[in-house]
């Protein structure tokens, strides 16, 4: 699997991609750079990647799940509740497609301003 790192502001956070195609169109798109935009305990950001539901999409999701949000072309990274959460869940605003998982304690995140700079990039060996 292909490990990645996800930078944004001052915070950088490892993950290993997924066998999924949507995983394989951001494996293949990187690196990407965009803004962060947060939403609750949680950053996303867009991209310049299409990518349909995939069986399996689901809008809550496990502490350090990396998700693509299809519905408007961006990565997800929740690290807690949302406008939309059920009690303490990590719950999305629609279903995504999960297709990394977080090495590092994705909470560092809540550390994110909207506006910080955001990069995704292979990591180094």
């Amino acid at each position: 699997m292909t490990a990645i790192l996800i930078r944004a502001g001052a915070v950088a956070v490892r993950a290993e991609l997924l066998d999924t195609p949507t995983a394989a169109k951001i494996r293949d798109a990187l690196p990407i750079y965009g803004r962060v935009q947060t939403w609750g305990e949680e950053i996303y950001f867009t991209v310049a990647i299409d990518s349909a539901e995939e069986p399996g999409a689901r809008d809550v999701m496990d502490l350090g799940d990396i998700a693509f949000w299809p519905g408007g072309n961006a990565i997800v990274i929740g690290f807690g509740r949302t406008p939309v959460s059920r009690g303490d869940e990590i719950r999305l605003v629609s279903p995504c497609n999960v297709w990394a998982r977080a090495i590092d304690d994705v909470r560092a995140f809540a550390a994110v301003r909207s506006g910080d700079d955001v990069a995704v990039i292979e990591a180094d060996s």
